[in-house]
């Protein structure tokens, strides 16, 4: 799986009471798919995971599967402290046809996580996972850090296509790339332009070539006399070499990381500003820094503010106001005061999209 762009961490729309807002959920998952995103994280941090019962997990993961489009990465949070509930959220992920699943570090025994038991986990997860497995990285919140040195031996297994790192340090960033330089090389299917091509996207090329041959009649396989020719592919593919891939988690430092060897982000803000957050990685891409660094700036004092400071619900109030459904975080999180809200609303005034 190719891993290149923009992913979106969405959150996880909440009724007042606390009940999961399903319709809420699905228009928002229609919405980022028509903004310039290569895919969505469904249930990462900025999703609270942490905070959904067994039943819910499997719930969000298929109303935002049925919601998306199939052009669009979908990526399943999927990490538990457990190594068996940690399987079966990733076949449960893999049956709804995602992409791949992101796997964040156990961390509530940290004294007792030695590199010995790291490595063995994610040994486990990646031999036994019916997806390629996404390694996550997110010190701020599991105060526990995989260290460059285990990401260099997990990179040469070969269920595992990379990582997410939100320490927000450019230069771990470089560090991962130049420990995951020498990783064995994969051939990942892409369409002509070298943009990914997903799970769904073959699945429902397949199907439409099933059907096609179904319902033409067997003379006309053999002669075509009387009968239109099947229909062309629904869309052409190609091969394309990659390596260990590496995604950032911050917008902050979404270009300094590009620049370090990053292919892309899966970045909080672009649950609600997606289009502000592809522009940097589109002028990266098109070589023009000025213009880079200008998008970048553009997004650093209000990714600091609301992703960095206030967290998920600075995340969900600003979805709000920019037409993706946010709604309240759970309990214990609070939702925001009167005054952070204002402060909000000022930082996005020139980032509506």
């Amino acid at each position: 799986m190719l891993l290149e762009g923009v992913f979106a961490a969405i959150p996880t729309a909440f009724q007042p009471d606390g009940r999961p807002h399903w319709h809420h959920m699905e228009r928002s998952v229609q919405r980022y798919c028509r903004a310039p995103l290569a895919g969505l994280v469904v249930l990462g941090s900025t999703g609270e995971a942490v905070m959904l019962s067994d039943e819910e997990t499997r719930e969000a993961l298929r109303v935002a599967r049925d919601a998306a489009s199939d052009d669009r990465i979908l990526i399943a949070g999927v990490g538990h402290e457990s190594l068996l509930e940690t399987l079966k959220r990733i076949e449960h992920a893999a049956s709804l046809d995602y992409d791949l699943a992101l796997v964040r570090t156990p961390h509530f025994y940290r004294p007792q996580l030695r590199p010995a038991e790291i490595l063995n986990y994610y040994h486990m997860v990646a031999d036994s996972s019916a997806l390629p497995i996404l390694l996550y990285n997110i010190p701020a919140y599991t105060a526990y850090e995989l260290s460059v040195e285990i990401i260099g031996e997990l990179c040469g297994h070969a269920n595992i296509y990379g990582i997410k790192d939100s320490s927000g340090k450019p230069q771990r960033i470089a560090a991962i790339a130049n420990a995951t330089a020498g990783a064995p090389r994969r051939q990942v299917t892409v369409t002509t332009t070298f943009t990914a091509v997903t799970n769904r996207m073959l699945s429902a090329q397949a199907n439409a070539a099933g059907l096609a041959a179904a319902l033409m009649p067997a003379d006309a396989v053999m002669t075509g006399v009387g009968y239109a020719a099947p229909p062309p592919p629904i869309f052409k593919t190609r091969t394309r070499e990659v390596g260990f891939q590496v995604l950032c988690g911050s917008a902050q430092t979404l270009l300094s990381s590009l620049a370090a060897g990053a292919t892309g982000g899966v970045l909080a803000m672009a649950a609600f500003a997606p289009q502000a957050c592809a522009e940097i990685h589109m002028a990266w891409k098109d070589r023009d820094e000025k213009l880079a660094d200008e998008k970048q700036q553009r997004v650093v004092a209000a990714a600091d503010f609301i992703c960095g400071r206030l967290g998920v619900p600075g995340v969900k109030y600003a979805c709000d106001l920019n037409g993706y459904y946010g709604g309240l975080p759970r309990l214990p999180l609070l939702p925001l005061t009167a005054a952070e809200r204002d402060e909000v609303e000022r930082s996005l005034l020139n980032i509506r999209q």
